[in-house]
């Protein structure tokens, strides 16, 4: 299996079987792209996970219907930034099944062949004269042959800001897009695995806590993707958090063109899914990393629980402290707020057996043991919380289960960005 990761650098190529584009439609006051669209050639098996919010997004309620009538025809993507298009009543849902039907009219398909990602502030109106505007761009994109596509696409693979585009339009308070690449063997032919995904504020587990949209040229039935899909955001997108809160649009979609000519089955599944769920847990770091006012990556790991879910439970609720991640950012290694917080997850365990160690390798600190104070020095668990990722390593000796999540640490900015999103 081979894995790229963070591949910012060479711009978003779809798998095969599948053409990015993206353009400015003046969503975003900026001028900078706004409206992405990730479009296969043909009808495609497409799978997702949504928010568990019970406010749900206009395109999380379409994207659901879409996939529960016609996963096995999806024919493309259309994102924008800008305008989350959330509790927007029946106007909202009109304007996305109008974003479908531009789009749908384009590529010559059915408006319920298209799925619909938006982002942005919540209780506005989508603009769809610049969504039509926007779409009328990406026509010569969609009118280009794959040959000169293709001839684009290895062009520009040594420009750092070519390319990047899909990724970019997605962003709002990110400061960079975030790519992910992965590809492992099936019947003897290399399977690929693209995907993009922007988030940086109100993430929080129970789905996915952001976009992103994954393609691949496996071919598969939407049952089997589905399930490929569910286990890698299990593990991925379900275990990062920046601020403990969800978001109205949570969507995770994976598009499968089949141009590989290698079939999903249940026996090459656990291949597949292993890569699968490396791109989404390089996707799901990145957003972590990326946090909103966020100076440094924090990775929690919980061992010696009794089942995984147990583990995920800690790990989450030490994740989400605002004590922990306010010790992170400035250097203190104070372990009793960690062990505090995962006193509180609701998670029964022995206080007396718990191990905590902060830092990896030979720098690692092991500062509780058998639930006491251990003998370290002070400034070598401060350097701890100056590397990047900080690194907490706590052991409950209670079972063989362990889970890892991330998050970021919390400064001043993050208030003053969120102080002030709207104005």
């Amino acid at each position: 299996m081979e894995t790229t990761l963070n591949a910012t650098d060479l711009g978003f190529v779809p798998a095969p079987g599948f053409r990015a584009a993206a353009t400015a439609c003046g969503l975003k006051a900026s001028g900078a792209p706004d409206l992405a669209l990730i479009a296969a050639a043909g009808d495609v098996a497409a799978a997702g996970t949504f928010t568990t919010n019970r406010v749900q997004a206009a395109p999380v309620i379409w994207d659901r219907r879409v996939l529960e009538q016609g996963a096995g025809r999806v024919r493309a993507v259309i994102a924008n930034s800008g305008c989350a298009n959330a509790c927007t009543g029946e106007p909202g849902l009109a304007d996305t099944r109008a974003t479908a039907a531009l789009t749908a009219q384009a590529l010559g398909c059915e408006p319920e062949q298209i799925l619909v990602l938006s982002t942005g502030v919540i209780g506005t109106r989508l603009p769809l004269d610049l969504i039509e505007a926007g779409i009328v761009a990406l026509g010569p994109t969609l009118a280009a042959t794959d040959d000169a596509l293709e001839a684009a696409a290895v062009a520009r693979l040594g420009a750092p800001d070519a390319g990047g585009d899909a990724a970019r339009a997605i962003m709002t308070t990110d400061t960079r897009p975030k790519l992910a690449s992965a590809a492992c063997p099936i019947g003897g032919r290399v399977v690929r695995i693209e995907g993009i995904a922007k988030g940086a504020g109100m993430i929080h587990p129970h789905m996915a806590t952001m976009l992103s949209v994954l393609t691949t040229d496996v071919r598969a039935e939407p049952a089997v993707l589905q399930s490929a899909l569910a286990a890698a955001v299990r593990r991925s997108f379900n275990r990062i958090s920046v601020d403990g809160d969800m978001s109205t649009n949570d969507t995770v979609l994976l598009l499968a063109s089949g141009a590989s000519g290698a079939a999903l089955t249940r026996d090459v599944l656990p291949a597949f899914g292993a890569a699968l769920e490396q791109a989404c847990v390089s996707l799901a770091r990145q957003i972590a990393r990326d946090g909103e006012g966020a100076t440094r990556l924090i990775e929690i790991e919980v061992r010696g629980a009794a089942t995984e879910e147990e583990a995920h439970a800690i790990a989450d609720r030490i994740a989400n402290s605002p004590l922990v991640k306010t010790a992170v950012h400035g250097g203190d290694p104070n372990w009793g707020r960690i062990l505090a917080a995962a006193g509180t997850a609701g998670v029964a365990f022995d206080p007396d057996r718990v191990t905590l160690t902060l830092g990896a390798g030979p720098g690692a600190v092991r500062v509780v043991e058998g639930g006491l104070p251990a003998r370290y020095e002070e400034p070598q668990a401060a350097a701890t919380m100056r590397e990047d990722p900080v690194r907490m390593t706590l052991d409950l000796d209670r079972g063989p289960a362990a889970a890892t999540v991330w998050t970021c640490d919390f400064s001043a900015e993050y208030v003053a960005i969120n102080a002030h999103y709207t104005t």
